[in-house]
């Protein structure tokens, strides 16, 4: 069956769709290979387009998420929805015994991917800001979606599933605002169309912008998916076995397999060690470094204040660890902009294996420039009171090629 006449049955007809769903076979990583990926990338990019291009605002005033904070924000809302798919599915397994239910992780993951279809297509709303508040009222057809399921695929009594629903979604709410929190860690601080997406299953998704592509590797999150299903397996075992500490470290391999986590981040102190004394005539005269890790995901950052006078740069340097497979996930290769007003000017454009965000006031009064690396590490730039040309100078002072030379760590 292709996608779409999956997706137009189970929202139009739900109730004949869901018995023909539990007959169908398949795993963790068919389910997300050949339906989530592609649904969860409508509300992602659809943001990342309503709030980055077309910007959102009233009253005449109209303000834009910067473009690289807004792909960054693609990516980690992208796989956090894929990450949160598989948490509540988790949570419908384990309930299932307390409504009187027959638990099965594949049923109880198919339940969550297909009965959350409303609230992924819903976000299509996105590409409109002003609109949104549709993608929020759309996703509550959700909610019957999943008690129209819960009898069919968890075994549930009909006269339970009213009650089986209303906790799925409490704990869905509560398993929201913890990804939330996790996902602020690595998060920087801080008109166009979309043309077409295209993609197959076991293929690429490309989405075609007049500016260029943004493409979603499909085989790369096919192997997630696997490496995330073993992770599950060797969890339930561990539960099983009364194994707490298994447990907590087949979850953080879970939530790695998720993010594409493949080693370490590079050590905080390191990157502390690539920031200058000087930048041009500015001296540094602060500077910090921080690292850490929650549920599989780690990340580092170094970062420094520099002045001279009424001119002052911040310099940071941010290696975002197990996010790092998700941006060359991501394919941001193709994304280009060029945008210039009476006052400013924005663009990214490519610089070898490097992509480059450069967006500043022709005042002088403020500028931004910020690359992210051939290795996956973002170093950003940001000025007051210093023209591009100077801020640019002040960027070469960086040592870009040590630092894409660092290395992480491979996961013991």
């Amino acid at each position: 069956m292709s996608l779409i006449q999956r997706v137009q049955d189970i929202l139009l007809k739900p109730k004949d769709t869901w018995p023909v769903i539990a007959q169908e076979g398949g795993d963790t990583a068919s389910v997300y290979s050949s339906y989530l990926i592609y649904l969860a990338a409508i509300p992602a990019v659809a943001a990342f387009i309503g709030l980055s291009l077309v910007g959102a605002g009233a009253f005449g005033v109209s303000m834009r998420l910067p473009i690289m904070s807004g792909l960054v924000n693609m990516v980690v809302s992208y796989v956090l929805s894929l990450v949160a798919v598989f948490v509540l599915a988790l949570i419908v397994d384990a309930l299932a015994p307390t409504f009187g239910g027959t638990k099965s992780q594949v049923n109880a993951l198919k339940l969550v991917a297909y009965g959350s279809t409303a609230g992924f297509v819903g976000g299509i709303f996105g590409l409109l800001p002003s609109l949104a508040m549709l993608g929020l009222i759309a996703s509550l057809y959700s909610i019957y979606l999943i008690y129209t399921g819960l009898p069919v695929l968890m075994k549930c009594p009909p006269e339970k599933a009213g009650v089986y629903t209303a906790v799925v979604i409490v704990c869905g709410i509560v398993a929201m605002i913890v990804l939330g929190i996790v996902s602020s860690l690595f998060l920087p601080s801080r008109g166009m169309h979309m043309g077409g997406m295209m993609g197959q299953p076991g293929g690429d998704v490309t989405i075609k912008t007049p500016g260029g592509e943004v493409k979603i590797d499909a085989s790369k999150i096919e192997d997630m998916a696997k490496k995330m299903e073993e992770a599950g397996k060797r969890m339930e075992a561990a539960q099983k076995s009364g194994d707490g500490a298994a447990a907590g470290k087949a979850m953080g391999e879970m939530m790695g397999a998720m993010t594409g986590a493949g080693g370490t981040p590079i050590a905080a102190q390191d990157l502390k060690a690539m920031l200058p004394e000087t930048l041009g005539d500015l001296k540094r005269e602060s500077y910090e470094a921080a690292g850490g890790q929650a549920m599989g995901m780690a990340g580092s950052s170094a970062k420094a204040t520099y002045a001279a006078g009424d001119r002052r740069v911040q310099l940071s340097i941010t290696d975002m660890g197990g996010l790092g497979g998700l941006a060359a996930l991501a394919g941001w290769a193709n994304m280009t902009v060029d945008r210039e007003t009476n006052d400013q000017v924005e663009k990214v454009y490519k610089q070898g294996a490097r992509t480059v965000r450069e967006e500043y006031r022709k005042d002088g009064s403020h500028g931004e420039m910020t690359l992210i690396l051939e290795n996956g590490v973002l170093v950003e730039a940001r000025g007051d009171q210093i023209d591009m040309g100077t801020l640019k100078k002040a960027v070469e002072g960086v040592d870009l090629g040590k630092i894409e030379a660092l290395k992480r760590a491979a996961k013991p």
